[in-house]
């Protein structure tokens, strides 16, 4: 039973108790994969990188000061699979942080990042936990909103708490 859809999506992430939040807003397709499993693919906008330039001689710091920004060619492609039980969510593209989100009501996921390849250790991820608050999600036939809360944590220490909420119009 594999349909698809191409629809408009609104996602965003928020931190609660951290001044961190993104929003994307694009179209997406989504793929039904049985009577509650989804699967939604979107295209995110790049990570856009700077390096700064400056000199060692404090007195000459502004004047020699430029910006240089790195666009990638390339899009990140953003995959959702969404069941009103679990979600995972993997971010794919272009030599740049990649992530999986694995997110299950009222236990620990595992969150994994992968740096780009000029970093210290191109293949091995990142690893934290992730403990799911609430999973909800609605909607009638297809998936309409999905909205999680949660808890990332390294080791024994709180990174902060997310609200990660999607919209799928129809």
């Amino acid at each position: 039973m594999l349909t698809y859809h191409r629809k408009p999506v609104c996602l965003s992430l928020i931190s609660t108790d951290l001044p961190f939040w993104s929003v994307v807003e694009t179209a997406g397709t989504l793929y039904q994969k049985d009577t509650e499993r989804f699967h939604l693919l979107l295209t995110a906008p790049p990570l856009i990188t700077c390096e700064v330039e400056t000199s060692l001689n404090t007195e000459e710091i502004l004047p020699h000061r430029t910006n240089t920004a790195y666009v990638p060619s390339s899009p990140r492609v953003l995959w959702l699979e969404i069941s009103p039980y679990r979600v995972i969510m993997t971010m794919q593209g272009n030599g740049q942080v990649s992530y999986r989100h694995f997110w299950e009501k009222g236990i620990y996921g595992v969150s994994r990042y992968w740096l780009p390849a000029e970093s210290l250790q191109p293949n091995n991820p990142i690893r934290l936990r992730n403990f799911t608050k609430t999973l909800t999600l609605t909607g009638k036939q297809f998936p309409e909103h999905l909205r999680l809360e949660y808890e990332l944590w390294a080791e024994k220490v709180q990174l902060g708490c997310y609200i990660l909420n999607l919209e799928i119009k129809h």
